[in-house]
């Protein structure tokens, strides 16, 4: 392999790992799509995601993923669900990236891919517990939005500027390592606060006069 397609290789299996923390089926769908219409070459290991099965499959669960992501507290019970999703599904695309052979790269990518996609996973899900502690929708669908343009993007820019891709994966990494402990604190006192007794409402009015 030239330092190029080996770039290349690094790029797919970051994106994939990375993407699948946010939009799992949106990467699946669209990688998926663009590799059977020979937009994209996929190495053996993902040349299954062009097969028409996969791609109907990916499409209706982006549909049903698209919707339960725009409602408060669905997107989280989503999230919650798909832990046991995202998490497999990133370090098996980040290992199929390098290859369809059970071999030391793809064991270590699909080691660093799963690591990857679960602190995406974790950093986009406690964003939508802090999001939701808010009554109105706006920054819900802004946060879903959002996420959706920057999947899209980073398929776009692994493929045509995998050197970019990484630099700012590198970054966002960076960052999430920032934010996610100062999500776990703010996600754990929001438990202890909702897990705590509420006090009789005789006790909230005053005792009964009677």
């Amino acid at each position: 392999m030239s330092e190029f397609q080996i770039l290349q290789t690094v790029a797919l299996a970051s994106l994939l790992a990375w993407a699948s923390g946010l939009r799992l089926y949106l990467v699946v769908f669209v990688v998926g799509l663009a590799a059977h219409f020979g937009y994209v070459t996929l190495p053996d290991g993902l040349r299954v995601l062009a097969h028409p099965y996969v791609i109907g499959a990916a499409g209706v669960l982006l549909a049903l993923e698209f919707l339960a992501d725009k409602f408060p507290g669905l997107d989280s019970a989503w999230d919650a669900v798909h832990t046991f999703i995202r998490i497999p599904a990133g370090a098996l695309l980040a290992a199929g990236a390098t290859g369809d052979t059970l071999s030391a790269l793809t064991v270590a990518a699909g080691l660093l891919g799963g690591t990857i996609t679960a602190g995406t996973h974790f950093m986009k899900a406690g964003s939508r517990a802090v999001i939701n502690t808010s009554p109105e929708p706006v920054s819900n669908w802004t946060a879903s939005f959002t996420e959706d343009a920057m999947v899209l993007g980073g398929i776009w820019l692994a493929f045509a500027y995998p050197w970019v891709f990484i630099a700012l994966l590198i970054l966002f990494l960076a960052f999430a390592a920032w934010l996610l402990p100062k999500l776990f604190r703010f996600v754990k006192r929001m438990w202890i606060a909702l897990s705590l007794p509420r006090e009789p409402m005789k006790n909230q009015l005053g005792s009964d006069p009677n």
